[in-house]
């Protein structure tokens, strides 16, 4: 160790390696002394890779709300982590480093985690032993990493619930609540690249931890140095998981028809892909239940974290769905369907009257559930006029004001909050605690959908019965799911929307998104494709409050409110190394939707030029 120290000095003394990546890679060294550690480390400085060694060292992988998202397989895969080789052509060992996600990180979350739980369980007044679920998806490392998980959390005295083999993000938060854990864990990293693998954490509400856990859960994280530990002498069992949980979760998911009727007779033919991961374990048999002819793409059915028939396995990018669609054209399909490797995203195509199929945005998919379960809550009498107050869309600030102006036309309440699910579903274990809000739905622009309380997270498996349900209903009234989204334009106005994104990556890279975001803040542009700047809402400032006076917590994120119905979103991602633009534009009811879309269009097309234009500027102008 001293020797590889003496080797890191004199490149941090010359500038070569950042001071934090410096001090990192001492403080690691100590607590880490594993031979392929010391191995890889080694190459990379005989390599005089400097660049590698700050990408990996530059921070510690930080345990934030929503747990831990890193890199598995680093950008340099040294000889001591391809070691013999692993399944599907990955490395051996994990990526070795501080901002990796490895079983050092791995160790340091799940015992602050086990800390955190042990606590709280004693002051909950529950008498048997504390348990946490653990999932995990079909990426690289996932199988291993929630077994290593598991002994951790059963070495610390708590009952360890392992899924017997992958499992979807929203069976995972489905299982805390059915199980009575105190949390739970799913080794994911939803649709990032395949180098990357993450660490979720639920808590008893079957949400994503939020406050007052969070921070608590990452102070005890945070105050654990390194990855060893002692045994207790009571551990807990590692318990496995599996139909006990399918079966009510199958149950739960059908619950969510409306009309079971409309979906068993309209027969439709369904192309699924479950994009190499979790998706075929729910979603296929539950449409199937349902009455639905459900045909899957066999080449994107074999579980594989290379997800090697994608450029990404996304189901918001059009080419994921690619295979999918040149089936369903051979077959004459109604729809197409594909989740994301932790099935908590849905992308969806559709067969429209000129025969093709058309891939729909996450916020038009969100807005056709939206209106037809709000349609039908009012139908059923779940919903009347006296009691509509009471009944709650909830979306995020930067989905699109169409499930706005639903909410709106229906008499519903439209509750916004920030991105990311675990949000929405620390607003439904309000309404459970409250017992006086409906749910309807919730949704968010990146195809994040949930229609009901039994799952506290977006819920790809629900979103295809859900949409399912939709496109049996058009096809009643002789339509198309493209038809049915324009006659909803026709009536609440023409919305569209567009995002983008900057990728910065390492260390360099996270300083220019942080500068960049920074900059918005302090200089807002006083027009925006020369229409003025109405209103400038810094999130980050804090002090702001939702419709129903709740607190939003603060969040790097910037809103500009432009004249003409233009409105922009500029915030860092929480997950991937990228700075986010969404725009959106709206224009009003008119029964020539197509001239509409193309005045919306024009809109969006001219904002964008100019806030790419802009962000350039402002790059080139931050450190």
């Amino acid at each position: 160790m001293s020797n590889l120290l003496e080797r890191i000095r004199p490149a941090a003394d010359s500038g070569l390696l950042l001071p934090a990546s410096a001090k990192n890679l001492a403080a690691f060294l100590v607590h880490n002394r594993s031979s392929v550690s010391l191995a890889a480390i080694d190459e990379l400085i005989a390599a005089e890779n400097w660049t590698e060694l700050d990408n990996r060292f530059f921070r510690t992988l930080a345990f934030g709300t929503g747990g831990l998202r890193g890199k598995s397989i680093g950008a340099v895969v040294t000889a001591a982590e391809r070691g013999a080789g692993g399944p599907n052509g990955r490395p051996e060992h994990p990526c070795v480093g501080t901002n990796a996600m490895n079983y050092y990180n791995l160790s340091r979350a799940t015992q602050g985690l086990a800390a955190y739980v042990l606590e709280w369980h004693a002051t909950s007044g529950r008498t048997q032993r504390p348990a946490i679920c653990i999932a995990h998806d079909t990426r690289h490392f996932s199988r291993e990493f929630a077994e290593f998980v598991a002994k951790v959390i059963a070495d610390l005295g708590v009952d360890a619930l392992l899924f017997e083999g992958p499992r979807s993000t929203p069976e995972l938060s489905f299982a805390v609540r059915q199980t009575g854990a105190a949390a739970g864990i799913n080794l994911t990293a939803s649709h990032n690249p395949p180098e990357y693998n993450g660490y979720k954490v639920y808590f008893a509400d079957g949400g994503q931890i939020v406050e007052p856990h969070a921070s608590r859960i990452i102070a005890r994280v945070n105050a654990i140095a390194g990855e060893s530990y002692e045994p207790v002498a009571e551990r807990g069992r590692i318990v496995a998981l599996g139909a006990n949980i399918d079966a009510p979760y199958l149950d739960a998911l059908e619950s969510l028809l409306l009309d079971p009727a409309v979906v068993r007779n309209a027969r439709l033919r369904i192309v699924f892909s479950a994009l190499h991961g979790v998706g075929g374990e729910a979603s296929v048999p539950i449409l199937r239940r349902v009455g639905c002819e459900v045909s899957t793409v066999a080449a994107q059915d074999v579980p594989d974290g290379r997800f090697p028939t994608v450029k990404s396995p996304n189901p918001e990018n059009a080419e994921a769905l690619n295979l999918a669609m040149r089936q369903a054209d051979a077959g004459g399909t109604d729809l197409v369907l594909a989740t994301d490797p932790d099935a908590d995203r849905l992308g969806v195509a559709a067969r429209s009257t000129d025969g093709a199929l058309h891939l729909l945005t996450g916020n038009q998919l969100g807005s056709l559930m939206a209106w037809y379960r709000a349609m039908k809550f009012f139908e059923l009498g779940r919903l009347t006029r006296e009691t509509a107050s009471s009944g709650v869309i909830i979306k995020t600030f930067v989905t699109t004001d169409l499930q706005k102006a639903i909410a709106e036309k229906f008499g519903l309440r439209c509750v916004e909050t920030l991105t990311g699910f675990k949000y929405i579903g620390a607003k439904l274990a309000k309404y459970e605690a409250d017992g006086g809000s409906i749910f309807v739905f919730g949704g968010e622009e990146s195809y994040g959908y949930s229609g009901a309380d039994f799952v506290r997270d977006k819920d790809a498996n629900a979103a295809a019965v859900m949409i399912a349900e939709v496109a049996a209903f058009a096809k009643s009234r002789g339509q198309t799911l493209p038809e049915l989204l324009d006659a909803l334009f026709a009536e609440f106005g023409v919305h569209l929307e567009h995002s983008e994104s900057l990728v910065m990556e390492g260390a360099d890279g996270a300083a220019k998104i942080q500068a960049l975001s920074q900059s918005y803040r302090d200089h807002p542009p006083a027009t925006i494709a020369g229409a003025a700047l109405i209103r400038t809402r810094d999130f980050a400032a804090g002090g702001l409050v939702d419709v129903e006076g709740d607190a939003i917590p603060p969040e790097s994120m910037t809103i500009f409110d432009v004249e003409g119905g233009l409105r922009v979103a500029v915030r860092p991602s929480g997950t991937e190394p990228k700075i986010k633009f969404y725009l959106f534009v709206a224009e009003p009811p008119s029964a020539d939707v197509a001239a509409a879309k193309a005045r919306a269009r024009d809109r969006l097309d001219a904002a964008w030029a100019w806030l790419d234009a802009d962000a350039k500027t402002r790059g080139s102008n931050v450190p």
